[in-house]
C-alpha cells in the first residue's frame, strides 16, 4: 500500500481530510481516484476510508502555496461522492474554509502576525479570493474560546470569513436565469415558482408550503419521504438546466426551502430557537439529503436573496427584520448570523460585504494508507 500525509479538521458544521498540493497527483484523474480510495467511495458507509457516510463529513481540501502573488495560499475544495465515484472540484464548502486558513498556519504555509492573522486564499477552480482572521500564539493558530455556533457542540475560537468576493462565482451572474422569480413545470411536482441566486454558490429557493410543508418537519422526516425527495430532486435537476449547470456540477444547484418566522407562533425548533431569533427559516437539499445545518456557500446566497426584494427569499423576511446588513438565517441545528450589505445599481445588487463566522478544529494528523 501507499502512504499519505493527511490531517482531519473540523471546520464550522463540516469535517474533512485535508492534504498539502504536493501529496496528490497533479493529474485530475489520478487525483480524483486517490481521492475516493482515500474516503472509501463509492459505499454508502464508507467504510473502507476516512469518510463519514454523510454530505457534512464527505469532503477534501488541498491547500498549496499561492499560484498568485496577492494571496497566501491556494484552496481547492473537493465534495466526494458517496455512493457515486465522483468528485466534484468545482465548487467551495464554506465551512471547511474556516480551517483552511488555522491548517495553513500550523503547517508553516502562511507568515504569523500575532495575535491576529489575515489569510488572502485564492481558489484556484473558480477564481475568486476569500479571507479569513485567524488568532494565533506562538506561531500556532488558537482554536480554543468562547464563540457558540450552533451545529456543533461546545465553542470555539471565532474566525471571520470574508465571501464579497463571491457574486456570480458558478455562473457568472448574481441571477443566473436574469429573473427575481421564474416558474419552472416539474413532472410530479407540477409548476413551481423558484428565485435562482448565485453568490459562492448557486442556490435555488422554494417555499415550503408550495411542496406542502409545514416547516416542523426534521431532517430525518424530509429523507425518509421519497416522494418528497424525488420531487425535490425533480426540482433541482430542472433548475440546473434552466442555468446550463447540467453536467457542469452535479451537485448543483442547492435546493433551499423557506418560510418566514411569522409562520411560527414562538418555540421553532433547535437549541432554543424562537421565531423571534431569526428573519428567514431556510433547510438545505443537496446531494440526495438533508443538509443537518446549513452550508456557508448557502448562507451567503440566502443571506444576499433575503436582501433583494422580489426574490422568494425576501417575501419571507417580515417588515422590519433584517433592516441593517445583519441577516440570520433559522435551520434545522439553530441560527447563523452573518453580515450581508450592498446597494442597487443599474445592473442589479452588487455585492459588498458578504462576512460569517465560524470556528475550526484540528483533530488529527498522521497517514492514510490506500
Amino acid at each position: 500500500m501507499n502512504k499519505l500525509q493527511c490531517v482531519i479538521m473540523r471546520g464550522g458544521t463540516s469535517k474533512g481530510v485535508f492534504f498539502h498540493a504536493n501529496e496528490l497527483p497533479l493529474d485530475i484523474e489520478k487525483r480524483t481516484q486517490t481521492i475516493l480510495r482515500v474516503m472509501g467511495s463509492p459505499d454508502k458507509r464508507q467504510v473502507d476510508g476516512l469518510g463519514g457516510a454523510d454530505i457534512l463529513s464527505s469532503k477534501s481540501v488541498i491547500i498549496g502555496p499561492s499560484s498568485r502573488p496577492d494571496a497566501d495560499i491556494d484552496y481547492i475544495f473537493g465534495q466526494v461522492g458517496i455512493t457515486n465515484a465522483t468528485v466534484d472540484f468545482n465548487t467551495l464548502c464554506g465551512n471547511l474554509t474556516a480551517a483552511v486558513a488555522p491548517f495553513a498556519i500550523d503547517e508553516g504555509l502562511v507568515k504569523c502576525v500575532e495575535p491576529y492573522t489575515n489569510v488572502r486564499i485564492w481558489c484556484p477552480t473558480v477564481e475568486r479570493y476569500l479571507g479569513a482572521t485567524v488568532e494565533v500564539n506562538n506561531g500556532k493558530a488558537v482554536y480554543n474560546g468562547d464563540y457558540k455556533m450552533d451545529g456543533v457542540p461546545g465553542t470555539g475560537a471565532k474566525i471571520p470569513i470574508d465571501f464579497s468576493d463571491t457574486a456570480g462565482l458558478i455562473t457568472g451572474s448574481l441571477l443566473p436565469t436574469g429573473n427575481l422569480t421564474d416558474v419552472i413545470s416539474v413532472e410530479g411536482a407540477g409548476d413551481i415558482e423558484v428565485s435562482v441566486v448565485d453568490v459562492s454558490t448557486v442556490v435555488a429557493f422554494v417555499r415550503g408550503k408550495d411542496l406542502g410543508l409545514d416547516g416542523s418537519e426534521t431532517p430525518e422526516i424530509h429523507d425518509s419521504n421519497k416522494d418528497l425527495i424525488n420531487r425535490m430532486e425533480a426540482i433541482r435537476l430542472k433548475v440546473a438546466q434552466l442555468t446550463d449547470l447540467a453536467g457542469r456540477s452535479p451537485l448543483l444547484p442547492m435546493l433551499a426551502v423557506v418560510r418566514s418566522p411569522m409562520d411560527y407562533k414562538n418555540y421553532v425548533s433547535g437549541d432554543d430557537v424562537f421565531a423571534q431569533d431569526f428573519d428567514i427559516m431556510a433547510k438545505v437539499y443537496a446531494a440526495g439529503m438533508m443538509h443537518k445545518a446549513y452550508p456557508v456557500t448557502g448562507a451567503i446566497a440566502t443571506g444576499t436573496a433575503a436582501k433583494i426584494p422580489g426574490t422568494i427569499a425576501h417575501e419571507c423576511v417580515p417588515a422590519g427584520k433584517a433592516t441593517n446588513d445583519e441577516v440570520v438565517i433559522g435551520h434545522f441545528s439553530g441560527l447563523l448570523p452573518m453580515r450581508v450589505g450592498g446597494q442597487f445599481k443599474e445592473n442589479g445588487f452588487e455585492l459588498e460585504t458578504a462576512e460569517i463566522f465560524r470556528t475550526a478544529r484540528r483533530i488529527m494528523e498522521g497517514s492514510v494508507y490506500i
